[in-house]
């Protein structure tokens, strides 16, 4: 029987010719679920430390972009708050060049307006004298003139008519008149 149960174990080696050993299992259905849960099993326990360390140094970059974002942002916020305020400012100094030009321009048209009319009086009373003026040199002109004529005509009709009598006649009342003047005066 010795032989007997010998020759079933050999028959059950036969049977089972890869009992024990790794060999290729072709049933695709069976093994694939196995495989797979076997290599992720491994993946997991040797993989979960330089996973976790990979995703965390992953996590630790995008948290230090998002906060230099962040930074950049506030950074950027604050130079707009900057710019507005100096846009706000220019703005009002620019009104107020502004009103001060109008204001000035205003100004120097109501100076030169005043400027403008005072010189225009001084022209016109100038002008004023200036016809004054010469209306009296030429009054005093005409004046002389026909006091030459006058004269020269006087003079003319008294040589004339002038003879020695009648010249001596007026020397002589002229010499009374003025003889009683004195005596008047003395």
């Amino acid at each position: 029987m010795k032989n007997g149960t010998e020759t079933d174990s050999f028959v059950s080696l036969i049977h089972w010719p890869f009992a024990g050993s790794f060999g290729f299992n072709t049933d695709i259905l069976a093994t694939n679920p196995i495989n797979l849960s076997v290599v992720i099993g491994v993946l997991i326990f040797f993989g979960k430390g330089v996973l976790s360390d990979l995703l965390d140094n992953r996590k630790r970059r995008i948290l230090n972009s998002i906060r230099n974002s962040e930074e950049l942002q506030d950074g950027a916020v604050e130079r707009l708050e900057k710019a507005r305020a100096r846009l706000r400012k220019v703005e009002i100094e620019a009104d107020q060049f502004r009103v001060n030009g109008y204001s000035e321009i205003e100004r120097e048209k109501f100076n030169f307006i005043n400027s403008t009319s005072k010189t225009l009086d001084q022209l016109e009373n100038y002008k004023n004298e200036t016809i004054h003026f010469e209306q009296q040199r030429a009054i005093n002109q005409v004046r002389q003139r026909v006091f030459q004529q006058a004269l020269q005509g006087a003079l003319g009709t008294l040589n004339s008519c002038l003879n020695k009598e009648l010249h001596l006649r007026t020397v002589s009342a002229n010499i009374g008149m003025l003889g009683a003047m004195k005596e008047i005066i003395d």
